[in-house]
């Protein structure tokens, strides 16, 4: 008979924001798992269970880790520089880490296209896979995708919506340019 490994414990959060309520999950580690919000708590789900590739989980509420708290509140105060710092854990393929990664490094108060974003990634002609792997982050504002517009600076897709992607990016007082 198979031994079944117990399921990983999840740790599931709330937190007021200025534009929502905030879902969160966390690791043992106190690493985000997945963030999203209130009313698209179904993807989060389903995105989970896909980074999980089979594996058993069990979400159970807590309290949501003081360093991670603290970091978000200093970036919905103004001070987007602690939320860089918040540990996570994604299991997508090799080619979402990449385009996760290197949304982690556009700096706040910038903008990049889907295109300059495949260039960035020494893959220019991957453009569409790039806003796939784009669309299925499963951590925004952590992983800022909301930094990621059309070519002609037009508010492309957010899983958060598109009123909530502008607001992120007037908060962080992005320059929105077509590139």
């Amino acid at each position: 008979m198979p031994q079944h490994s117990p399921p990983e414990i999840l740790f599931r959060h709330q937190l007021e924001t200025p534009v929502g309520t905030m879902l969160l999950i966390t690791d043992r580690q106190q690493r985000i798992r997945a963030l999203d919000w209130l009313e698209y708590e179904d993807r989060m789900h389903r995105l989970l269970q896909r980074y999980a590739k089979k594996k058993a989980f069990e979400l159970q509420a807590d309290s949501l880790p003081t360093a991670i708290h603290t970091a978000l509140d200093a970036y919905f105060a103004g001070n987007f520089v602690p939320v860089s710092n918040i540990p996570v854990y994604t299991a997508g393929t090799v080619f979402q880490q990449a385009v996760w990664q290197a949304l982690r490094n556009i700096p706040v108060g910038t903008t990049l296209s889907y295109g300059a974003l495949a260039k960035k990634l020494g893959r220019p002609k991957a453009v569409r896979a790039v806003g796939t792997a784009n669309g299925a982050n499963p951590i925004g504002i952590v992983i800022p995708c909301h930094r990621v517009i059309g070519m002609d600076g037009s508010m492309t897709g957010y899983g958060g919506g598109i009123e909530r992607k502008r607001w992120l990016l007037a908060h962080e007082n992005a320059r929105i340019e077509s590139n």
